[in-house]
């Protein structure tokens, strides 16, 4: 019979798509696995793209503990053999508490620790004894370890998307367009507005697309630094768009953002602005880290916090456009 996997990751973007990672694992040491995944409602969606995961559980927070519990029920029917926590917090905890069986055979769990005490070192005492770069994806294969798989290479290409996706953005992405993500939760690890205008003007040659959210105004200053070259879809694509967009890009120039780390999922090129966030590497060998080696670095999780230089951000202000548009142009024939 086919083993049952359960994973939990239920946000945020970023760590649901590097945590992605973990289905080539299970498929090459368990080709028939049945994979099952559990994820927030508002971030489920483009678990989709991959149609090795058999069946996604949305799980609507709104619903709080009732809900959570209900939702236990349901999935404690399923039998699984392996249970994944990749989130570590009390839903998770609650979760595993729910699904291990007072009698017969119970499943085997394994669980992504937070390396709380690591945390505190690095980010309070700037004592670093994580493993650096840190890269996310592999943080996730480590601890499946524990069941014998260590095999996470794939050519895995077969990404699912709806088919009203090619004839609503045909002509969007050309052999001669960057897709650019100027945005992110937290601004200080976003590159500033003005680097991105001048990238713009920079590569004069190219055309560009603009991924960001809905209240992210500041892309219609990147776009009139080139309006004639520059489509500006900020708000305007669903978590699933977007994904496709970057899944069919030529190069993704990017911060610390969950889109980066699609890119890398999908083998797309990638420069990845990377600054004061410690865990957003990415690790496909067609991404390119572009960095400011300072000694206050990496000084937040996730871009939260203030800066303590005097020059603020310089850690991301010190990337130059110039560098940028160099490293982008290697990406394209001349």
């Amino acid at each position: 019979m086919a083993p049952k996997f359960l994973i939990i990751r239920f946000s945020s973007i970023g760590d649901i798509i590097q945590c992605m990672d973990v289905v080539n694992g299970i498929k090459n040491h368990f080709p028939d696995a049945e994979i099952h995944w559990i994820a927030r409602k508002d971030m489920s969606s483009f678990l989709a793209m991959d149609k090795r995961i058999d069946r996604i559980w949305a799980f609507d927070k709104k619903e709080g503990l009732k809900g959570l519990l209900k939702m236990a029920e349901l999935l404690k029917q399923e039998h699984f053999d392996y249970i994944y926590d990749a989130h570590s917090n009390i839903r998770s905890n609650i979760l595993k508490f729910k699904l291990r069986s007072l009698f017969g055979k119970r499943p085997a769990i394994v669980l992504r620790r937070k390396e709380r005490k690591k945390r505190f070192l690095l980010f309070t005492l700037g004592i670093n004894r994580f493993p650096w770069p840190f890269r996310g994806r592999i943080s996730y294969r480590k601890p499946l370890a524990q069941w014998g798989i260590t095999d996470f290479s794939s050519t895995y290409e077969e990404w699912h998307f709806p088919e009203k996706f090619a004839s609503t953005f045909t002509g969007t992405i050309t052999p001669r367009t960057i897709t650019l993500v100027p945005s992110a939760n937290w601004i200080k690890k976003r590159w500033p507005v003005k680097h991105w205008q001048m990238l713009v003007q920079l590569l004069a040659e190219y055309d560009f697309i603009l991924l960001a959210g809905p209240t992210d105004s500041f892309c219609k200053e990147i776009e009139d630094a080139a309006p004639e070259r520059v489509r500006n879809l900020a708000g305007q694509t669903s978590l699933l768009e977007s994904c496709y967009l970057v899944a069919h890009s030529r190069l993704v120039i990017s911060a610390d953002t969950g889109f980066l780390h699609a890119a890398d999922l999908f083998n797309v090129p990638a420069l990845a602005l990377m600054g004061p966030t410690a865990f957003g590497f990415p690790t496909g060998e067609n991404s390119t880290v572009l960095e400011i080696p300072l000694p206050c670095r990496p000084c937040t999780k996730d871009g939260s916090g203030k800066c303590k230089l005097p020059c603020y951000q310089k850690c991301m202000t010190d990337i130059t456009p110039q560098w940028v548009a160099s490293e982008a142009r290697k990406h394209f024939p001349q």
